[in-house]
C-alpha cells in the first residue's frame, strides 16, 4: 500500500488519534488543516486550507499526488445536527471527491455517522437497517454515501465509508455528557443529568481511531459500523464515574431533559470483527483513562 495519505479533521476529537495511529503504523501524513495546527512530528506534514474554497482545493491536489484520502472535516459546533452549515460541507465534500478522482485517487475513506440509521429499529446493521435520518446532518452524511458510493465505483476510486457510533476519551468537548459528569464530580459538584434510562453504544476514542484505520488498511469496502456492540446505559456509565472518582455529592437525575426518545440505540460491528479489530478498552479502563486525563486539566488549571 501506498504510505502516504492526505487527511482532513486531523486536529478534531477523532483526527488527532487517526494522525497518532497512521504515523504509529509508518505512514507519511499529510493534513489539510484551519488553523490552530497540530504540534510538530516527524512524518506529519500540515497545510493550511479552507474547504470550503473548492478552487484552492483543487489546485492543492493538482499539486500534489495523494492516492490515499481520509475525510474527517465537518461542523461539530452548536446545533450541529441542524445547522445549515451542513449543506455547505456536503457541497465542499463533493468537491475535495471530485478533485480527489481528478488527480490520481484511489482510496477513499469518508467519516459516516449512526446518524444515518433510523434509531427505531434499535440494533442497527450495514446493509440491512435502513437509513432514513431525520436531522439536517444525518440526511447530509447520508447522500454523500450514496453519491460517493456510486462516483468512486464509475472512477474506480475504492470507496470506505466508517459509520462512527457514541465515543469518549480525552479531549472530548467538556458539555459532552462523559466529561460533564467527571467534572462535576472531580470538583465536588451536583451532577446535573438526564434520566439517564436510554441504552447506547459507546467506544473509546482510541478504539474507534484504530477501527477506521483498519478499515482503511483491508479489503473491505462500503459501510462499517465502528462500534462497540455493546448495550449501557447511561445511568450506569454515570454510577461507574461517580463511583471511580469517590464522589459522594448528589446526582440530579432528570434535571436536563433526554437528547433523543429512542430506548436502545446500538450497532452491529461483525463487519469491523472481520478484519481482525478488536477494542483495546473495556468501558471501565476506558472511563478511568479518560477520569486520569481530566484529572491532569484540572490540576494544571489551578
Amino acid at each position: 500500500m501506498n504510505k502516504k495519505v492526505l487527511i482532513t479533521g486531523g486536529t478534531g476529537f477523532i483526527g488527532k488519534n487517526i494522525v497518532n495511529e497512521l504515523l504509529k503504523r509508518g505512514y507519511e501524513v499529510h493534513s489539510l488543516v484551519y488553523p490552530p495546527f497540530a504540534p510538530e512530528q516527524e512524518h506529519l506534514f500540515q497545510y493550511e486550507m479552507n474547504l470550503m474554497d473548492s478552487k484552492a482545493v483543487s489546485d492543492f491536489l493538482k499539486e500534489n499526488n495523494f492516492e490515499n484520502l481520509i475525510h474527517l472535516a465537518w461542523y461539530v459546533g452548536p446545533k450541529c445536527h441542524i445547522h445549515n452549515l451542513n449543506m455547505d460541507w456536503t457541497i465542499a465534500t463533493l468537491n475535495l471527491i471530485k478533485a480527489f478522482a481528478e488527480n490520481g485517487g484511489k482510496c477513499f475513506v469518508g467519516a459516516g455517522t449512526i446518524s444515518e440509521y433510523e434509531y427505531k429499529y434499535g440494533y442497527l446493521r450495514e446493509d440491512e437497517t435502513p437509513t432514513d435520518p431525520q436531522t439536517l446532518y444525518g440526511n447530509s452524511k447520508n447522500a454523500l454515501f450514496n453519491i460517493a458510493k456510486v462516483y468512486c465505483k464509475g472512477n474506480n476510486i475504492k470507496f470506505k465509508w466508517p459509520r462512527i457510533f457514541n465515543l469518549y476519551g480525552p479531549n472530548e468537548k467538556p458539555q459532552r455528557l462523559m466529561p460533564s459528569v467527571i467534572n462535576s464530580c472531580l470538583k465536588g459538584e451536583d451532577v446535573k443529568v438526564s434520566d439517564c434510562l436510554k441504552f447506547q453504544d459507546y467506544l473509546h476514542v482510541e478504539d474507534t481511531a484504530r477501527g477506521i484505520v483498519d478499515v482503511f488498511e483491508s479489503d473491505i469496502e462500503g459501510a462499517v459500523n465502528i462500534c462497540s456492540g455493546k448495550p449501557v446505559q447511561l445511568r450506569e456509565i454515570v454510577n461507574k464515574i461517580a463511583e471511580y472518582t469517590n464522589f459522594k455529592g448528589n446526582i440530579l437525575w432528570g434535571a436536563i431533559p433526554a437528547a433523543f426518545g429512542d430506548e436502545v440505540v446500538v450497532g452491529n460491528n461483525e463487519k469491523l470483527k472481520s478484519i481482525g479489530w478488536e477494542p483495546k478498552y473495556t468501558l471501565e479502563e476506558g472511563l478511568k483513562q479518560t477520569i486520569n486525563w481530566w484529572k491532569e486539566q484540572i490540576k494544571g488549571d489551578i
